[in-house]
Order: C-alpha cells, then sequence, then structure tokens
C-alpha cells in the first residue's frame, strides 16, 4: 500500500475516523486500534513477513525487560547480545547472505578455485532495516541504561510498527516517540491541518518531482552509452532530484500523516540541497539514520576524540556502514566510501562544523562564496549519486567517463512523453519554491495557504494521472 495510492487514500481517512470518533476514549483504545491498522498496513505487502516483525517486536520488548532486571553484568550482556544478534542475524540472512555468498564465490574464482554459491530464493521483508534499527536502539539505550525498559507490549509495538514510519522511516528512538505513545492523545486541529500541508507537499515532492524525473533518469542511465555529455550530466541531476524527491517526499506524507493521531516523527530532512559542505549535507539528509549511526556507531568508537588515524578510521567506517545499511551492492559501499573522501579534508582541518548556522543571502561578496559553495557540493554529491544509482561500479565509471570523454553537449530528446525544457524549468521552479521556503518545514502553510494547497493538489492529479512511476525508492533498503 503506497501513500500515494487509492488505497491508501481509503485507508487513512478510515483509520482517522475510528481513531478519533470511535476509539477515542483512552490511551489504550488508542494505541490498540494503531496497532491492528499498522498490521494491516504491514500485510497488505506481504502478510507472511508480518509474523516476522512481530517476532522481532517481542524479541526486544522481552530482552530489554531482562536486561533491566538482570542481576549480574553477565546476564545483562547476555540477553543484549542475544537481541543484537538476532536481530543483526536476520537481517543479514534477508538482506546480506546472498550478497557475500556471491562475493566470496566470486573471490574464488579469482584465484583459480571453482565454486558455485548457494543462494536463498527469498525476497527481502519491506522496511526490515527500519524496524530493526528501531528495536536496536531500545535494546542499546536500555542496556547502557539511558531508558527505562517498557512494560507495556501494546505501547511497545505501536513505537516499532506505527504504520506511517514502519516501512522507510524516519527511524525513531524510544526517548522521543514512546513517551507520546503511552499518554492519551487529544485532538488538535492546527496541528491536524499542518499535517495536511505536509502531506500535500510531500505528494508533491513525490509525484510532481520525483516521479517525472524517474522517467528521464531511468531512460538515461538503462541506455548512458549512447547519451551524450550533457545529456549524462542531466541524468545525474534528475537522479539527485529523484531520490530527494521521493525519499523526503516520503517522510513528509509519514510526518504529516502522524500529526493527523497526534504524534510527531522526528525530521528526517532540512533542505539538503542547500548545504554548504558534505558535512553540513548529512546533517541535512536522512537525519534520523546520520544521527542513528552518530551516536550507536561513531561515538561508541570514539568519535572524534582520538588521534588523528582514529579520526579518519571512524570516519571511513561510519560512512562504508552507512553505504553497505542502503543494500547488498559494491556500488552502494563505494557511495559510502565517496562520501568519507568528501568528508575527510572537513575533519582533519577541524572545519566539519563550521556551517551550522542559518544559511543567509544578502548579495554582497559573502553571499558569492555561499552559492558557490552550494553549487560546488551538490556537484559532488551527483556524482556520489551515479555510484548509488548505477547498478555497477564499472557501470558508474563509464557513466563518469563517457561525461569526460564525449564532450557533445548538444540537447538530446528521449523517447517519451515528457520533454526536457518543461522538466527543467519545473525543477527550477521546485528550487525556488525550497530556497524562499527553507526556514520551514513545508512551503504551503502561511499566507494565502488554501491557495497555494489547491494549485498543489490540481498539479497532483495532473501529474499523478500520467505517471508511470509509483514506487519508494527507499522501500527497497
Amino acid at each position: 500500500m503506497f501513500f500515494n495510492s487509492l488505497a491508501f487514500a481509503i485507508f487513512l481517512p478510515i483509520v482517522f475516523f475510528l481513531y478519533w470518533f470511535v476509539f477515542n476514549k483512552t490511551k489504550s483504545t488508542q494505541n490498540a486500534l494503531l496497532i491492528v491498522a499498522s498490521y494491516y498496513f504491514y500485510s497488505c505487502w506481504d502478510w507472511r513477513f508480518l509474523f516476522l516483525l512481530v517476532f522481532s517486536t517481542f524479541l526486544d520488548y522481552y530482552t530489554g525487560i531482562q536486561i533491566e532486571k538482570g542481576k549480574s553484568e553477565q546476564s545483562r550482556k547476555f540477553w543484549f547480545w542475544l537481541s543484537v544478534l538476532v536481530n543483526l542475524g536476520f537481517l543479514g540472512i534477508f538482506k546480506y547472505y546472498n550478497f557475500f555468498a556471491t562475493s566470496f564465490s566470486e573471490l574464488l574464482n579469482s584465484v583459480g578455485i571453482q565454486a558455485s554459491p548457494i543462494l536463498l530464493k527469498v525476497i527481502l521483508p519491506v522496511g526490515i532495516s527500519f524496524y530493526t534499527f528501531h528495536g536496536l536502539s531500545y535494546v542499546i539505550d536500555i542496556y547502557y541504561k539511558r531508558i527505562k525498559a517498557e512494560y507495556n507490549f501494546v505501547d511497545y509495538s505501536l513505537f516499532v510498527s506505527y504504520f506511517p514510519l514502519l516501512v522507510a522511516g524516519p527511524i525513531e528512538r524510544a526517548t522521543h516517540l514512546l513517551p507520546q505513545v503511552k499518554v492519551k492523545r487529544e485532538f488538535d486541529l492546527e496541528k491536524a491541518k499542518e499535517g495536511v500541508c505536509q502531506i500535500i507537499w510531500g505528494l508533491v515532492k513525490k509525484v510532481i518531482i520525483a516521479d517525472t524525473c524517474a522517467t528521464y533518469a531511468n531512460a538515461i542511465f538503462d541506455n548512458y552509452t549512447s547519451m551524450n555529455s550533457f545529456s549524462l550530466i542531466l541524468g545525474a541531476v534528475y537522479f539527485a532530484f529523484q531520490i530527494y524527491g521521493d525519499f523526503s517526499g516520503y517522510s513528509d506524507i509519514a510526518l504529516g500523516v502522524s500529526k493527523l493521531f497526534g504524534l510527531d516523527l522526528l525530521r528526517n530532512f532540512n533542505y539538503p540541497y542547500f548545504s554548504r559542505d558534505i558535512a553540513e549535507f548529512w546533517r541535512r539528509w536522512h537525519i534520523s539514520l546520520s544521527s542513528w549511526f552518530r551516536d550507536y556507531l561513531y561515538i561508541p568508537l570514539g568519535g572524534s576524540k582520538g588521534g588523528i588515524w582514529m579520526k579518519i578510521r571512524n570516519t571511513f567506517i561510519i560512512f562504508v556502514v552507512s553505504g553497505f545499511w542502503h543494500g547488498a551492492n559494491w556500488t552502494y559501499i563505494t557511495w559510502g566510501f565517496i562520501n568519507a573522501i568528501y568528508f575527510l579534508p572537513l575533519l582533519l582541518r577541524n572545519s566539519n562544523r563550521n556551517n551550522i548556522d542559518e544559511i543567509k543571502v544578502t548579495w554582497n561578496l559573502d553571499s558569492v562564496k555561499v552559492i558557490v559553495s552550494i553549487l560546488t557540493t551538490f556537484l559532488i554529491t551527483c556524482v556520489a549519486w551515479v555510484f548509488f544509482r548505477a547498478r555497477t561500479i564499472s557501470d558508474a565509471v563509464l557513466y563518469l567517463k563517457r561525461i569526460v570523454t564525449n564532450r557533445d553537449f548538444a540537447f538530446q530528446f528521449l523517447e517519451n512523453d515528457r520533454y526536457n525544457y518543461e522538466l527543467l524549468l519545473m525543477i527550477g521552479i521546485f528550487v525556488l519554491v525550497e530556497w524562499n521556503n527553507r526556514t520551514k518545514v513545508e512551503p504551503l502553510s502561511g499566507k494565502n495557504s488554501m491557495l497555494k494547497i489547491a494549485l498543489a493538489i490540481l498539479a497532483i492529479m495532473a501529474f499523478g494521472t500520467f505517471s508511470d512511476y509509483k514506487e519508494f525508492i527507499y522501500f527497497q533498503f
């Protein structure tokens, strides 16, 4: 069930009505309804994997209690590692087993040892990377005595499987969401309005920007050997806006839907393409994942407190692991490695925290430097995105090589219903709207909000009717 589907357009109002007008008596009834709705939502993908979600939920719920009750450090460690290893074990089997088996087989073949890997014929359970990280952060926080274990199974289950964030995040923390789940929610009209605006803006990003860019990005990447330099540059730019509109659009819809039920989720994007360096980019892009790796991997490894080699090691570990989290492919690992290289000069100069203030442009020399920094950061980000999008590392390298060596900058048209001119104009308008509203969560509220909402809905309906691309990119992770 996609957020941009007719099924969800029917599902959401029904759950909203039941939540506020039938099951609104107590916190327990509200949570119970959301659990049922969440399990139904997840079962629409594949009901068989619902059992995996329930098992993972019960595992972390039970081990969390045992860790807190443990009378010895040995007992606490046992339950902690049981949870961590089982969670990572499931993630490894479903997501990474075939990758490791194939890679090991190829390594043996390269040294003359013939090997045929035994592969598992399983599909990746949707959202497994996200709900696994929900549970892991909860158990880790209990083990280090940052939080208390949750004894109400329904409340904990809702924290893990809440349907707006279940399949593609944001990755929530128990310290943020569980306190909201444990109290009865009262209807807040202003919050609901904010939620509706955020949902609509998320659909604008997804349907108008991401899906339209996907048509061209897919055509260019699939036929890159016949594309000239200019088309290949456009392909990288189109994919950059596709993945941003797609994933940040999903996050906006998730946050907006959650506001309809009186629950606030963590913000996941903060206009990342206006970043002035790669460190700022990662503070603005997929914030919940970046902060998760910072708190549960980078800092435990020593963070930036050790010597220079420890800092370099930790930087490469966190970026490479982040890349690997996205998928079982060397392209994702390479993408993470490239971002680590981008980040390294900032780390060595201790300038990775320079750009934490609000972006201001007043049309002076300093403003020119800001704009150049933003464009440079976007450029190197697009280069890295080529590896993220390409099927293989060889394809990515040849793609970039052809940009440099082809040197043909004529305007090519592709065989589809949309034209490049209109798409470039639309991206330009989108960038201007985001720039003008970069201090807001979404641009539709405020002055003339009803007119902006009406125009946005008309545009969504118009583009959605002709769109041939529906899925969200991050569902595969």
